[in-house]
């Protein structure tokens, strides 16, 4: 992080970021960005690429932490310009009701989501994107999927961490799974 993050109100320094993983859960929002047609079908699931801290190549959601004093809407939106750019254009429905609550543990198999740097409870999203969607910071690319591609077993095991899980419980959730 850098000097200017660091003293911005709701961010932690790393050292404090580190030291309260070890000690609480933190609050994240995922999304799962999909294109829809004009009767609200998903056509379209959008997939990040990413470099992970271990240099490994792998697609993912967008994802991030709930800062201190910011509201669950205001993370999702700066998430999705995050990762998608400004004008992706999400349309964040108008009821902020999760589609799954996912909770990740640092030790692998208490749930089918991990990340050994903490304990995260996150609230995930499906969110319809109508605008031009550029990765930006650290996503190197953004594709576009169709539910049946999304689905593929090539596709779910390619994300880290029970991604490929979240993405699952989302095309079941829009009815795009049998």
């Amino acid at each position: 992080m850098s000097d200017m993050t660091e003293t911005t109100p709701g961010w932690l320094s790393s050292d404090e970021l580190e030291l309260a993983r070890a000690r609480m859960p933190i609050l994240y929002v995922e999304a799962v960005p999909v294109r829809v047609d004009d009767s609200g079908e998903v056509t379209h699931i959008g997939l990040l690429l990413r470099i992970g801290p271990d240099g490994t190549v792998s697609r993912t959601l967008v994802s991030g932490r709930v800062l201190h004093h910011e509201r669950v809407r205001d993370a999702l939106l700066r998430h999705l310009e995050k990762d998608l750019g400004p004008v992706a254009l999400p349309q964040v429905p108008a009821s902020l009701q999760p589609f799954t609550v996912a909770e990740y543990f640092p030790t692998l198999g208490v749930t089918p989501f991990h990340d050994p740097r903490q304990h995260a409870v996150s609230l995930a999203y499906i969110v319809p994107v109508t605008g031009d969607c550029r990765p930006q910071q650290n996503a190197l690319d953004l594709v576009w999927v169709s539910p049946e591609e999304a689905s593929s077993p090539l596709v779910l095991d390619e994300m880290p961490g029970g991604h490929g899980v979240l993405l699952k419980q989302a095309l079941a959730h829009v009815g795009c799974l049998s």
